[in-house]
């Protein structure tokens, strides 16, 4: 880690009014266990306050975030702050779903000193939200994103997913166009995956869902690119667009650059000096755990000199900026494979980088394992 870069901090908000058809993010479709998760949190933060210090980003995630009440969310910052040390200039961020938006959720937010807001969008199309089980209208995320606007906050992300059965190219093109003309600083934009376990995979493997093919799904996938391009963002990650620089998700980054983090909360995961370690996927144990003073851990691994240059690899590879001529296991290796992919179009030579292009960015999970064979 540069000595500049600063540890981030991530809180897994485990509680939803409903899940979503295509979700495998921990979460559970309740929120009675909210008092004894806070408790259990608070607790948990106390075992890791001598151990990292000085945050830059703090992102509270889910789950869904905003359906904790407005006393609730005050009680865990003002735990986080009186125990941990974040810099004056953290990037804050909280998801949030449209249906959970108030003007009285939002003052508390920004009063809370929160200065980034994450919106679980998906589309603007009642179709497709009905298809992915989503809880808001169309009309309600657009009312969300103008009272977010109306409220202050100056740093509005917004989340969306292309590649559904139900969904056109054309038809993902209005979405866009709408949400363009709100101008989110950020965008994040998801190709549809039907993940093991979930509603929709079940549904597939009974004949009742389909995946749309990978051409089709490359399609969408440089039509997004192109679109947000020619619109004044930067795609700066496979899955993510910022409108400049300062508006790349700073928390987000740090994952992509073996920046240590500090997960807290059921399922949670952590980097920190070479080794990971998550929480027990489990809100009862979790909870049980902490209440015996023992650290909710589930598993952790310390990873060798050679997993972590593959590792840096196959995440730079998953960003714009790429590696490093000069990376670990980099040297006489790039040899042929990179003037391969070079007259392939899959990357490109830039300041003592390679950098996926847009292309190269479709197969970014195989790019790694060019330079490895």
């Amino acid at each position: 880690m540069n000595k500049t870069e600063h540890p981030g901090l991530y809180i897994h908000i485990p509680f939803c009014r409903s899940k979503c058809l295509y979700c495998d993010f921990y979460s559970v479709a309740s929120g009675a266990a909210i008092p004894a998760w806070l408790h259990a949190v608070q607790s948990e933060v106390l075992l890791y306050k001598e151990r990292f210090h000085a945050f830059d980003s703090l992102y509270l995630g889910g789950g869904t975030p905003t359906i904790l009440g407005e006393r609730e969310l005050a009680t865990l910052m003002e735990c986080l702050r009186k125990n941990f040390t974040f810099r004056p200039d953290s990037e804050i961020t909280i998801e949030a779903n449209p249906d959970d938006l108030s003007r009285d959720k939002l003052k508390t937010i920004g009063d809370l000193g929160i200065t980034r807001i994450s919106l679980g969008v998906q589309s603007l199309d009642d179709r497709d939200l009905k298809y992915l089980g989503r809880g808001h209208s169309a009309k309600q995320a657009l009312k969300a994103l103008e009272m977010i606007r109306s409220c202050g906050f100056a740093e509005v992300g917004v989340d969306l997913m292309y590649g559904l059965e139900v969904q056109s190219v054309p038809g993902w093109k209005r979405t866009l166009d709408q949400v363009l003309e709100c101008r989110p600083e950020h965008l994040s934009c998801y190709q549809m995956t039907l993940e093991r376990g979930t509603p929709l995979w079940k549904r597939k493997a009974a004949g009742r869902v389909r995946s749309i093919g990978e051409k089709l799904e490359g399609a969408f996938f440089v039509f997004t690119s192109r679109h947000l391009e020619k619109h004044g963002y930067r795609h700066y990650e496979i899955s993510n667009f910022a409108g400049s620089p300062e508006f790349m998700c700073r928390h987000n980054r740090k994952y992509w650059s073996h920046v240590p983090y500090l997960g807290l909360g059921p399922s949670a995961h952590s980097f920190h000096a070479g080794s990971r370690w998550w929480n027990v996927r489990s809100i009862k144990k979790y909870c049980q755990l902490l209440a015996e003073g023992k650290a909710p851990v589930e598993a952790c691994e310390a990873l060798s000199e050679e997993q972590l240059d593959l590792e840096a690899l196959a995440l730079g590879f998953r960003t714009s900026d790429g590696v490093s001529l000069d990376a670990p296991g980099g040297g006489l290796r790039w040899g042929k494979a990179l003037e391969e992919l070079q007259k392939s179009h899959l990357v490109r030579v830039n300041n003592g980088r390679i950098q996926p292009t847009r292309k190269g960015f479709l197969v970014a999970d195989s790019l790694p394992l060019m330079f490895c064979s």
